[in-house]
Protein backbone atom coordinates (compact mmCIF):
# COMPACT_ATOMS: atom_id res chain seq x y z
CA UNK A 1 0.00 0.00 0.00
CA UNK A 2 1.26 3.47 -0.82
CA UNK A 3 1.85 5.67 2.17
CA UNK A 4 0.22 9.08 2.41
CA UNK A 5 3.70 10.51 1.90
CA UNK A 6 4.00 8.69 -1.44
CA UNK A 7 0.56 9.80 -2.51
CA UNK A 8 1.44 13.41 -1.71
CA UNK A 9 4.76 13.07 -3.54
CA UNK A 10 2.99 11.84 -6.67
CA UNK A 11 0.38 14.63 -6.42
CA UNK A 12 3.11 17.26 -6.10
CA UNK A 13 5.16 15.76 -8.91
CA UNK A 14 2.14 15.57 -11.22
CA UNK A 15 1.48 19.27 -10.56
CA UNK A 16 5.10 20.10 -11.34
CA UNK A 17 4.86 18.08 -14.56
CA UNK A 18 1.78 20.08 -15.55
CA UNK A 19 3.58 23.36 -14.75
CA UNK A 20 6.99 22.34 -16.13
CA UNK A 21 6.96 25.02 -18.84
CA UNK A 22 5.91 27.83 -16.47
CA UNK A 23 9.10 28.07 -14.40
CA UNK A 24 9.59 27.36 -10.69
CA UNK A 25 6.46 26.73 -8.60
CA UNK A 26 6.01 27.90 -5.02
CA UNK A 27 5.46 25.25 -2.37
CA UNK A 28 2.36 27.11 -1.19
CA UNK A 29 0.86 26.90 -4.69
CA UNK A 30 1.42 23.13 -4.87
CA UNK A 31 0.02 22.66 -1.35
CA UNK A 32 -3.07 24.71 -2.13
CA UNK A 33 -3.85 23.15 -5.51
CA UNK A 34 -3.17 19.57 -4.43
CA UNK A 35 -4.48 19.94 -0.85
CA UNK A 36 -1.25 18.80 0.80
CA UNK A 37 -0.24 20.02 4.28
CA UNK A 38 2.52 22.58 3.74
CA UNK A 39 5.01 21.27 6.34
CA UNK A 40 4.61 17.71 5.08
CA UNK A 41 5.10 18.89 1.49
CA UNK A 42 8.26 20.81 2.39
CA UNK A 43 9.87 17.62 3.69
CA UNK A 44 8.81 15.61 0.65
CA UNK A 45 10.15 18.19 -1.81
CA UNK A 46 13.46 18.42 0.05
CA UNK A 47 13.80 14.65 -0.16
CA UNK A 48 13.09 14.72 -3.90
CA UNK A 49 15.62 17.54 -4.30
CA UNK A 50 18.31 15.57 -2.47
CA UNK A 51 17.63 12.70 -4.89
CA UNK A 52 18.17 15.08 -7.85
CA UNK A 53 14.61 14.71 -9.12
CA UNK A 54 13.78 18.31 -8.28
CA UNK A 55 15.71 21.51 -8.02
CA UNK A 56 14.80 24.87 -6.57
CA UNK A 57 15.42 28.53 -7.12
CA UNK A 58 15.44 31.07 -4.31
CA UNK A 59 14.15 34.61 -4.35
CA UNK A 60 11.66 36.36 -6.61
CA UNK A 61 10.34 33.95 -9.22
CA UNK A 62 11.68 31.06 -7.16
CA UNK A 63 10.22 27.72 -6.26
CA UNK A 64 10.59 24.08 -7.19
CA UNK A 65 10.91 22.59 -10.64
CA UNK A 66 11.71 19.23 -12.20
CA UNK A 67 15.40 18.65 -12.69
CA UNK A 68 14.92 15.66 -14.97
CA UNK A 69 12.69 15.19 -17.97
CA UNK A 70 9.47 13.66 -16.56
CA UNK A 71 9.55 11.06 -19.34
CA UNK A 72 12.75 9.68 -17.79
CA UNK A 73 11.60 9.42 -14.17
CA UNK A 74 10.17 5.98 -13.47
CA UNK A 75 7.40 5.63 -10.89
CA UNK A 76 9.32 2.78 -9.24
CA UNK A 77 12.17 5.19 -8.44
CA UNK A 78 9.81 7.58 -6.66
CA UNK A 79 8.14 4.80 -4.67
CA UNK A 80 11.46 3.40 -3.51
CA UNK A 81 12.71 6.84 -2.58
CA UNK A 82 9.65 8.00 -0.66
CA UNK A 83 7.89 4.80 0.41
CA UNK A 84 10.68 2.23 0.53
CA UNK A 85 10.36 -1.31 -0.83
CA UNK A 86 7.90 -2.16 -3.56
CA UNK A 87 7.79 -5.81 -2.49
CA UNK A 88 5.21 -6.82 0.11
CA UNK A 89 7.70 -8.91 2.11
CA UNK A 90 11.35 -8.12 2.80
CA UNK A 91 12.42 -11.60 1.64
CA UNK A 92 11.25 -10.86 -1.93
CA UNK A 93 12.57 -7.31 -2.19
CA UNK A 94 15.24 -6.61 -4.77
CA UNK A 95 16.65 -3.47 -3.16
CA UNK A 96 15.65 -3.88 0.50
CA UNK A 97 16.10 -7.64 0.95
CA UNK A 98 16.02 -9.10 4.44
CA UNK A 99 15.61 -12.74 5.32
CA UNK A 100 12.44 -13.47 7.26
CA UNK A 101 13.09 -14.81 10.75
CA UNK A 102 10.49 -17.57 10.66
CA UNK A 103 10.57 -18.63 7.01
CA UNK A 104 12.38 -21.09 4.79
CA UNK A 105 12.42 -19.32 1.42
CA UNK A 106 13.07 -22.59 -0.42
CA UNK A 107 9.78 -24.07 0.78
CA UNK A 108 7.50 -21.06 1.25
CA UNK A 109 4.48 -20.75 -1.01
CA UNK A 110 3.85 -17.17 0.11
CA UNK A 111 7.41 -16.22 -0.84
CA UNK A 112 6.94 -17.72 -4.30
CA UNK A 113 3.59 -15.99 -4.90
CA UNK A 114 4.86 -12.62 -3.71
CA UNK A 115 7.84 -12.83 -6.04
CA UNK A 116 5.31 -13.00 -8.88
CA UNK A 117 3.40 -10.05 -7.41
CA UNK A 118 6.63 -8.06 -7.08
CA UNK A 119 7.66 -8.81 -10.64
CA UNK A 120 4.25 -7.87 -12.05
CA UNK A 121 4.22 -4.63 -10.05
CA UNK A 122 7.77 -3.77 -11.09
CA UNK A 123 6.97 -4.49 -14.72
CA UNK A 124 4.30 -1.78 -14.59
CA UNK A 125 6.10 0.71 -12.33
CA UNK A 126 9.34 0.53 -14.32
CA UNK A 127 7.46 1.16 -17.58
CA UNK A 128 5.47 4.15 -16.28
CA UNK A 129 6.93 7.61 -15.80
CA UNK A 130 5.88 10.91 -14.26
CA UNK A 131 4.35 11.81 -17.62
CA UNK A 132 1.83 9.00 -17.10
CA UNK A 133 0.45 10.86 -14.06
CA UNK A 134 -0.94 13.74 -16.08
CA UNK A 135 -3.81 13.86 -18.55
Amino acid sequence: MLSKKSQYAFKALSYLVEKRNDGPVLISEIAEHKKIPLKFLENILLELKKADILDSKKGKGGGYFLRENPENVKLAKIIRLVNGPIAMLPCVSLNFYEKCDDCNEDHCGLHDVLIEVRDASLNILESKTLMDLVD
